[in-house]
């Protein structure tokens, strides 16, 4: 896997929020711009970071 959920730095829930929150904006900053490419590859990125660290998330236990 590209992120390890269960790194400490990804512990607290505002970081893995805030870690897959900051490539969709930055996509819409590069869709504003007119950057296509770009914004496609940071929606791309948001969402494996989504699927690794809010969906997924830590193991239990």
């Amino acid at each position: 896997m590209i992120v390890d959920p269960n790194h400490p730095f990804f512990r607290p829930l505002w970081v893995r929020i805030l870690c897959s929150a900051f490539p969709f904006g930055w996509a819409v900053f590069e869709f504003s711009t007119g950057n296509l490419f770009w914004a496609i590859l940071f929606l791309i990125a948001g969402g494996v970071l989504f699927n690794a660290l809010i969906l997924r998330g830590p193991d239990r236990g």
